[in-house]
């Protein structure tokens, strides 16, 4: 069966359809929320974890020291496809992090 997986697996339940890209070296502020149930969005090797609740706002600080791609998945017991709530962030310098904003 180990045979089978190729160089791609993995990131098996780590690979979305859409990266984030956030600016290096800049403080930034996310606003989290959710419509449905509580989910968690954490991203642990940037230290992070917030509560995404349904009607509330939660905000967290954020500041990215590095480039790289950074992964997270929904750490709360949300529902049926909880396993498939990846996360991808790429810390990015300013240039690149503009140039993908504006062909978003």
């Amino acid at each position: 069966m180990d045979q089978d997986l190729d160089e791609t697996s993995s990131y098996r339940l780590l690979k979305v359809d859409n990266d984030i890209y956030l600016p290096t070296h800049s403080h930034l502020r996310i606003l989290v929320t959710s419509t449905d149930v509580i989910h968690s969005w954490a991203v642990p090797s940037l230290g992070v974890k917030v509560d995404a609740c349904p009607g509330r706002l939660n905000q967290l600080s954020i500041y990215i020291e590095r480039i790289g791609q950074f992964f997270g998945q929904c750490s709360e017991l949300c529902g049926l496809n909880h396993a498939f709530m990846p996360i991808s962030i790429i810390g990015a310098p300013t240039e690149v992090y503009l140039h993908w904003l504006n062909n978003y």
